[in-house]
């Protein structure tokens, strides 16, 4: 690709074992022909659902510091995008945003992307009150891609139930008013869809598309899947622009790494495993235009 290749700086979580993370999201970014900037937030054994973890939690300093370096030696002036994760402190969040609002005053076509790491449903909020509360009144503004899961949704909105169709759109016109036109909503269950498929729908200022695929079952989720899903979903969008086709790209992408995870059964998502059909899936997902009837208030 040479001159060409687009360049991704990723600022996220890491582990020395496993995948969440910048190590979910950087290895997708470099199979789809993207050059990655990789800047760790936190240095972990492995991630935390383990229960057991060592390593730390770098300061914002230190991020800060690494940015520095890259500013001054010109390694930030050709970056197409910059896509966030895990953000240890409200002081990272901060430096996400300045270094968002500097790339952008150089490059105006520079997109964010935004994966608002909080909490999901088995879980509830699980970063630091903070944080969360952080990313919810000063990050997303900043954002052009949002990648919340459905549980994120709902903390981002104060919207107590997101059991409709209806009720997740409406909460993405709150967030589109916020700033992001592009809005990804994973791991997607409303009532109106069986218990054996899983959605995801993209939400933009021209109208919303979902994807389905079969529901698999692991008897413990891998972790890491949102980091994979929001990476590869920019690569994507970068590729053409058109989110509708990035959703379905993603959608193919993901339910073949899901399916060779579960064809292992394994803990961690099978990232080597399945990277050539992560690039080239053999089975794909068509997306369809969201219309709702009139009974339900659309």
């Amino acid at each position: 690709m040479g001159k060409n290749m687009k360049s991704i700086l990723s600022i996220q979580s890491h582990v020395a074992y496993g995948y969440v993370g910048n190590r979910a999201a950087v290895f997708p970014l470099q199979r789809l022909g993207y050059d990655v900037s990789v800047i760790n937030t936190v240095q972990f054994s492995n991630h935390t659902g383990y229960g057991v973890w060592t390593g730390d939690i770098f300061s914002a300093a230190h991020i800060q510091n690494v940015l520095d370096g890259l500013w001054e030696n010109g390694a930030l002036s050709n970056m197409s995008a910059l896509l966030s994760g895990y953000q240890g402190s409200a002081e990272l969040g901060e430096i996400i945003v300045k270094t968002v609002q500097r790339l952008k005053q150089e490059r105006p076509t520079l997109v964010y992307c935004c994966d608002p790491v909080i909490g999901d449903v088995d879980r509830d909020v699980y970063v630091k009150p903070d944080v969360a509360q952080f990313i919810k009144h000063h990050v997303i503004q900043h954002a052009d891609i949002l990648t919340p899961n459905q549980f994120e949704l709902a903390y981002l909105t104060d919207t107590l139930h997101l059991d409709s169709l209806e009720n997740v759109l409406a909460a993405c016109q709150i967030l589109h008013a916020r700033g992001p036109k592009i809005i990804l909503v994973t791991s997607l269950t409303c009532a109106n869809v069986p218990p054996e498929f899983i959605e995801m729908l993209v939400s933009t200022p021209q109208g919303a598309w979902v994807t389905r695929t079969p529901r698999l079952y692991f008897k413990k989720a891998p972790s890491g899947s949102g980091d994979a899903t929001a990476a590869i979903f920019l690569a994507h969008y970068l590729q053409h622009r058109d989110p509708v086709q990035a959703l379905e790209q993603v959608t193919a992408a993901m339910y073949a790494l899901f399916k060779a995870t579960h064809n292992a059964g394994t803990y961690e998502l099978q990232m080597i495993a399945a990277q050539d059909d992560m690039v080239d899936p053999d089975e794909l997902f068509s997306a369809e235009r969201v219309v709702l009837d009139e009974n339900d208030g659309a």
